[in-house]
């Protein structure tokens, strides 16, 4: 506000202004001066040019804050609202008397492998190959399938295989992405329609056909099919159609129509070999196969688990079976040649193949007890035979045989001897170990004396001893002078049987049979008809 040079009150300083536009020509560099020394200027006063800090932290928590200034120290020039804010009050609508509406939540993300796991797409198509080397034939149309998978863009192509065709089938080309052309570009199913050409691998297919899904699918995706085509067809297959020439054979019988008539038919019977009456012989089970196309027989084993037998398949390999030799052949080498229709008057046939009859092949007498249903309705259509039973040949089990002890010898105790018939490797029985710590070193001893109708037996007296820990008894006879008998050990310690106890359950004598004028058997003494009183 102080006067100019010239007296102007209130005019500006000639200096300030200098410096004024100095600055604005250093922040704001005149447009059209090049950037040399000379045309550019530097403001002294900025000393600090770093970036202004943008991290903080409020409360323990680390904030991000939106810089003000720039490089230099310059404010910037930001507006105070969000790219966000902004644009919602630019699409914001006038809000009606229910609010503003909802959005309705994003939908939820689905990866390509999950969405079209397991959907493939399916084309009929064929190729045409070239045949040169062949004078029924130029060329062969084979059909293929393509498919493509929709999870990852890959395809595959399969040839269906044709029963006697010559010619390697199955899978084409394996599955992988499929290269449309030398630029890397990769088939895509919206590269795919009926009615194309598509060429892979330097083959060419036609595409002439699609499945339902498929056409859904693409109808789906907005693509319009072309019409179907109908499948080429291959010329040399459809020569092999036409009827044959026919030529008349002098026999009536054909063995060429028999193989392709009977060709892979097969009559299956269920037999039985029962050998029991010989040694060692056992009865077994075998399935006869009779193949139609030629009239030979096969004889096949029937193997079970653990049956101690070598798995062979075969107890005889297919061949023509004779049924009726001539005389002269009953000492034909049949071992070493091969018998021919000279030696044989009658070959077995499907008819002597009856269930619930006998049969004897190579010495065997097999007994036909069942057939399979094809065999059933074969008999049924050529030989009028619809009631072929099912015989049941099971025998049935013996009624177990009751094991019964021998009678007891007299040695030892009967538990002892009776381990001898149960086991190889006889075991001592178990004992009551509880009770014999119990009653260790406990023995009740009685004084008995003998009753018996001599006269020198009525003065003995016996000495019982009954140990409570095992319950055995012995019996000890005081030796008396002058008596002429000699006392000592007259029962070592055993248990006693009671007399009339069978021997599967023996009962032995127990504590509560040692009274005052009881009376003891002695099972030992039988043919002495004596017994023991006991007296104390």
């Amino acid at each position: 506000n102080a006067a100019g040079p010239r007296g102007n009150p209130g005019g500006p300083n000639p200096t300030k202004v200098a410096a004024a536009r100095a600055a604005a020509m250093m922040s704001n560099p005149v447009h059209g001066l090049p950037f040399l020394p000379g045309t550019s200027f530097k403001d002294s006063t900025k000393t600090a040019f770093h970036r202004s800090q943008t991290l903080g932290y409020r409360n323990g928590y680390a904030v991000v804050r939106r810089p003000t200034v720039g490089i230099g120290g310059d404010r910037l020039q930001v507006s105070q609202l969000s790219q966000a804010e902004l644009d919602e009050l630019a699409s914001k609508a006038p809000v009606l008397a229910y609010g503003q509406p909802k959005q309705a939540p994003r939908a939820e993300f689905i990866p390509a492998y999950v969405a079209f796991d397991k959907k493939v797409l399916k084309f009929d198509a064929y190729f045409q190959e070239d045949v040169p080397l062949s004078t029924e034939e130029r060329y062969r149309i084979r059909r293929v399938n393509i498919y493509y998978y929709l999870e990852d863009d890959s395809m595959s192509v399969i040839e269906p295989v044709v029963e006697n065709s010559g010619i390697p089938q199955g899978k084409l080309i394996k599955r992988q992405r499929l290269a449309k052309n030398d630029r890397g570009d990769h088939y895509h199913w919206k590269d795919l329609n009926r009615g194309i050409n598509i060429t892979i691998y330097g083959r060419t297919f036609r595409i002439v056909d699609c499945d339902k899904f498929t056409q859904v699918f693409l109808e789906s995706q907005g693509i319009e099919l072309n019409p179907p085509e109908k499948m080429a067809l291959d010329p040399y297959t459809e020569l092999r159609k036409q009827p044959l020439r026919k030529y008349v054979t002098p026999t009536d019988f054909d063995q060429l129509k028999q193989f392709l008539t009977f060709d892979k038919q097969v009559l299956r019977f269920y037999a039985i070999w029962d050998d029991t009456d010989s040694m060692f012989g056992e009865c077994r089970t075998y399935i006869i196969h009779y193949y139609l196309m030629d009239d030979t027989v096969e004889i096949r084993e029937v193997h079970e688990r653990n049956d101690g037998r070598d798995p062979f398949p075969l107890l005889m390999s297919r061949q023509r079976m004779p049924k009726v030799l001539v005389e002269n052949a009953k000492n034909f080498p049949r071992c070493v040649l091969e018998i021919s229709d000279k030696e044989v008057l009658e070959w077995y046939t499907a008819k002597d193949f009856i269930v619930g009859k006998p049969l004897t092949i190579l010495g065997r007498t097999f007994f036909i007890y069942d057939c399979d249903p094809f065999t059933r309705q074969y008999y049924k259509e050529k030989f009028g035979i619809s009631d072929l039973p099912c015989i049941d040949v099971s025998k049935k089990e013996p009624p177990p045989v009751k094991q019964e002890l021998p009678p007891y010898n007299g040695y030892g105790l009967v538990e002892d001897s009776a381990q001898n018939c149960f086991a190889l490797i006889p075991k001592a029985p178990k004992k009551d170990v509880i009770k014999m710590l119990m009653n260790e070193n406990k023995v009740l001893r009685y004084l008995a004396a003998l009753e018996s109708p001599i006269p020198e037996d009525k003065d003995r007296r016996f000495v019982f001893s009954y140990f409570l820990a095992t319950d055995m008894i012995s019996i000890f006879e005081p030796p008396v002078r002058n008596s002429g008998i000699i006392g000592g050990k007259y029962l070592g310690r055993t248990k006693v049987v009671k007399p009339g106890s069978s021997v599967e359950n023996p009962i032995y004598y127990g504590p509560s049979d040692f009274f005052i004028g009881a009376v003891i058997e002695e099972p030992w003494s039988k043919a002495r008809s004596s017994c023991t009183r006991i007296g104390q």
